[in-house]
């Protein structure tokens, strides 16, 4: 697109609203930007943009900004149906944002993930089994980079390597070459309201590619199994075990993992070699596996990228021995089903670290898993009571169920701090040597931090001062 003179208003100036601004403005664009944050809040971002000619609307978002108006661009956080778009649309103003826009500019083609749960890992890992094949790979997106800001380095050989959550995709009408649906459970039913809607989200990634796009599904989760139909091109399948003779894609046989493309099977490697825990992290590779080998990588760089991946920060991150506990850190588990799956990849006695904000989603599985498997469970933040009384409610079914059989219960062990400080303490004063202590809180970190980075720093922080 020209974007010479062409009016843009950019909603929240986060790190996609940054980039998105200084890109435009290079591209000849006159742009406006809104955040509903005053100006002392925004130093930083301000500070990165003070050599452009930019128009700030901050602390609200007044509808004058779409006075002759191109296009509005949204940033992750903001609603698609926040009340400035929902006028722009009134007003045939088109609404986008900066993943679409590098979709739209980007020279080589783009491998877009999305899923409930293990975006960020698999797409780290795909990025590594891409660049150990001899390819330059350029990894961001949702992931923390918006690759928006790399758009004039790329080159037409090179791979764009793409993160992608459903608050962006719920507005695009493009879709990468390849793209990958890890799984769809429930999650951001407080922004998308029902799972329908939330699969109609995600499904955006694989709607809109040509008859020669390559969609790259979750055999194993059927949410994104059923997204087959939704796909105009081929579809490559992972799974822990092949779906069909035929099927393109990985899958595990007899502790091997195997690519298959055309009939043709090639061993990648054991699945002991794989360095992360927890069942989750296999599919996560599998995943990363076919969506690199779609992208026409060999099995010896992926064995290669898989022996030296060590995971990402703050998904089941060692954080520090003491004293024979060992201290994780999961921030990133902001819905119940991602710290059931941390639950599921430790053997040791557990003191799982819960809260946060909740997101509208059921706790009740989580606990179930956690009465059987956790020896204490310890609840912080906003969501402390509602997730106290969740385990409350377990314990009671499972009291009256044993009762009634004349058996002795086992009960969930619930603690109730106000902070995660005071989490951190009260954890270390209940661990014996041979336990684990688990940050999984299950809730968003909004409640208390700026995001599930800044958590898991400061879980960090708090163990390591120990």
């Amino acid at each position: 697109m020209n974007w010479q003179d062409k009016r843009v208003v950019i909603l929240g100036l986060a790190r996609q609203g940054t980039a998105l601004a200084r890109y435009l403005v290079e591209q000849g664009a006159q742009v406006a930007v809104s955040d509903a944050k005053p100006a002392e809040q925004l130093t930083d971002a301000l500070s990165s943009l003070r050599d452009l000619t930019i128009e700030y609307a901050l602390g609200n978002h007044p509808p004058t900004l779409l006075a002759n108006t191109d296009m509005l661009c949204l940033s992750g956080g903001v609603p698609a149906d926040a009340p400035l778009a929902q006028e722009a649309r009134r007003r045939g103003v088109a609404v986008s944002n900066d993943s679409q826009i590098f979709l739209d500019a980007a020279r080589c083609r783009v491998v877009g993930i999305t899923g409930s749960a293990g975006k960020t890992t698999t797409t780290t890992l795909t990025g590594k089994i891409i660049q150990a094949g001899g390819r330059q790979a350029w990894v961001g997106g949702n992931i923390g980079n918006p690759l928006i800001a790399d758009l004039g380095r790329m080159k037409a050989d090179d791979l764009a390597v793409m993160e992608l959550s459903s608050f962006q995709l719920e507005i695009m009408t493009m879709s990468p070459q390849i793209a990958g649906v890890l799984n769809i459970t429930p999650n951001h039913l407080d922004r998308h309201g029902t799972m329908d809607v939330y699969i109609e989200a995600k499904s955006q990634i694989l709607r809109h590619q040509s008859a020669d796009g390559i969609a790259v599904l979750g055999w194993d989760d059927a949410n994104a199994r059923d997204l087959e139909s939704a796909a105009p091109g081929r579809v490559w399948w992972f799974a822990e075990s092949a779906p069909t003779a035929e099927s393109a894609g990985t899958f595990i046989r007899e502790e091997v993992i195997y690519l298959r493309d055309g009939g043709h099977e090639q061993p990648v490697c054991q699945v002991a070699e794989i360095k992360l825990r927890g069942a989750h992290n296999v599919l996560n590779v599998l995943a990363a596996c076919a969506l690199a080998g779609a992208a026409g990588t060999e099995p010896a760089a992926m064995r290669e990228a898989i022996n030296n991946f060590a995971g990402v920060a703050h998904r089941l991150e060692l954080v520090r021995e003491r004293n024979g506990v060992k201290w994780y850190n999961d921030s990133i588990a902001t819905a119940p089903e991602r710290a059931i799956a941390a639950i599921r990849s430790f053997d040791e006695p557990l003191i799982l670290l819960a809260g946060g904000r909740d997101k509208k989603l059921p706790w009740e599985e989580l606990m179930a898993l956690a009465r059987q498997r956790v020896k204490a469970l310890i609840v912080f933040g906003e969501a402390a009571d509602l997730i106290a009384r969740a385990a409350e409610d377990e314990n009671m079914k499972v009291d009256a169920t044993a009762r009634r059989y004349k058996m002795a219960p086992k009960l969930l062990n619930v603690v109730k701090c106000g902070s995660m400080a005071e989490a951190v303490q009260k954890a270390a004063e209940i661990a014996e040597a041979g336990d684990v202590v688990l940050l999984s809180p299950g809730g968003t970190s909004y409640d208390a931090f700026k995001d599930f980075v800044e958590r898991g720093e400061k879980f960090r922080e708090m163990v390591n001062q120990l």
